[in-house]
Parts: C-alpha cells; sequence; structure tokens
C-alpha cells in the first residue's frame, strides 16, 4: 500500500491520463538510463562516452559490442546498479473525439426502451492495448447509456438518499445491453512519442446525447431532462 505521506504530489489514476502519462515518463526514464549505460560502457573500454553508440539493444563503440543482459553482469566495477527516474507533469495531453450511434426500440405503451445496437467510433491515438482500449470504450459508453436512460438519485426529505444500494440504483447489466459495437481510428498524437491519446474519458459523454436523440426520431417528442425514463417518454407522449 502506498503511504502518501512520504512520497511526492501524483496525480490520480484516471482521467484518460494513465497510459499516457506513465507511458511517458518510463519513455523519458528509459532515455535517461541509456544515457548513464553509455557512460558505463565508456568506462568499461576506457573510451569517451561520444564513441558509445545504442542501436537495438546492442551498445557498441570502436567495433567492439555489448547486450544490455551482459553488460547488467559487469555493472559492479563501474559504479553498482545502474537506475534513472523520471517525473511527468503534463500541461496538455492532446484532444481525443468520438462518435456514437444508437439503435433502439420504444414501447409507446409503456415507455420501456431496449438498445438494440450501438456504435462507439474513437479516435484512440496508437491503442498500445488494443483489447484494452476497446473495453474501455465499451465501458464508458455502458456508463453513459445508463445515465441517459436509468440512473438518477432519489433525496427524501432529510437530505438521505433513498435509492444508495445497488438493488435500488437502476445501472444497465449485461442483461439490459447489446454488444458494443468498436470501431477505432489511429491517429497518432503528435505530442506523444508513440501517438497515444487518452481513451476513458471520451466515450463516457456522447452516449447521453446519441440515446437521447434516438428516443426522440422514435416517439417524435424532445427531451430536456434526463434520465428519460419510460415515465418521462409517456408523459411526453401525452403532453403532459
Amino acid at each position: 500500500i502506498p503511504d502518501t505521506d512520504s512520497i511526492g504530489f501524483t496525480g490520480v489514476t484516471g482521467g484518460s491520463r494513465t497510459t499516457y502519462t506513465t507511458g511517458l515518463a518510463a519513455y523519458n526514464a528509459a532515455h535517461k538510463l541509456v544515457v548513464e549505460l553509455k557512460d558505463r560502457v565508456a568506462n568499461l573500454w576506457e573510451t569517451e562516452v561520444a564513441n558509445v553508440q545504442f542501436a537495438e539493444a546492442t551498445f557498441t563503440a570502436n567495433g567492439d559490442s555489448i547486450g544490455i543482459q551482459e553488460l547488467a553482469g559487469k555493472l559492479d566495477p563501474t559504479g553498482g546498479p545502474a537506475t534513472s527516474t523520471s517525473s511527468v507533469n503534463l500541461a496538455e495531453a492532446g484532444n481525443a473525439y468520438g462518435v456514437h450511434i444508437c439503435d433502439l426500440e420504444v414501447d409507446l405503451a409503456t415507455g420501456k426502451t431496449d438498445v438494440v445496437r450501438y456504435t462507439a467510433i474513437q479516435d484512440v491515438g496508437k491503442a498500445v492495448h488494443p483489447q484494452y482500449a476497446e473495453g474501455q470504450i465499451q465501458g464508458g459508453a455502458v456508463q453513459g447509456i445508463g445515465w441517459a436512460l436509468n440512473e438518477e438519485y432519489f433525496i427524501v426529505d432529510d437530505g438521505s438518499m433513498s435509492n444508495k444500494s445497488f438493488l435500488d440504483y437502476r445501472m444497465p447489466t449485461s442483461l439490459d445491453m447489446p454488444m458494443i459495437d468498436t470501431i477505432m481510428v489511429e491517429v497518432p498524437n503528435p505530442l506523444h512519442p508513440y501517438g497515444v491519446r487518452g481513451v476513458g474519458e471520451v466515450p463516457i459523454c456522447p452516449p447521453l446525447s446519441a440515446t437521447t436523440q434516438a428516443v426522440k426520431a422514435a416517439t417524435g417528442k424532445s427531451y430536456y431532462e434526463l434520465p428519460v425514463k419510460p415515465g418521462r417518454i409517456i408523459e411526453a407522449l401525452n403532453g403532459d
């Protein structure tokens, strides 16, 4: 468990920043480590640091070469283990973009809404782990659909929340949702060495509008308050 009293301030694991920021910190730390190891190689071979080159996990200088694994076994005489650190506090992370398409059916007698197909298209920059990126898009879309159709707080007179358990707070489950179709567009982010963009926050926002507009198309009525639950749909259809 991290001891927050003994470490400096660090941002949360969230906000579309984890892969972007920690990945960049690891990238910078690795480059610093290469600089340190070049100095160690120069020490071993008694040559100038400027003569040492690094490519494909191998250091070379004046016709000699040594791999990282072999070099690791020879570090003690040069000053012990080589270490590197990097701290990243980014002022900007690059924009992210998404388009969502919602297909649904509304029972005009009861106001019940069923999402029958949902497609999320997103520019993810470079998908470092495509399956994880897809999962974030799908999870965000489902969360947004929940906000659009079901989720709300019921506050009673004493200020407490009456639907504070998962039994009463209506979130969508796998039984409510179709498979969320995802289309990942990979346009590298020029602000990151590997083109990474934040993925997690974007898919939460479009479902509120996409779902509400789909309900409007199905019922012919506009809705200005969320969630668009069955009662509100019936009221709109009845002109209340």
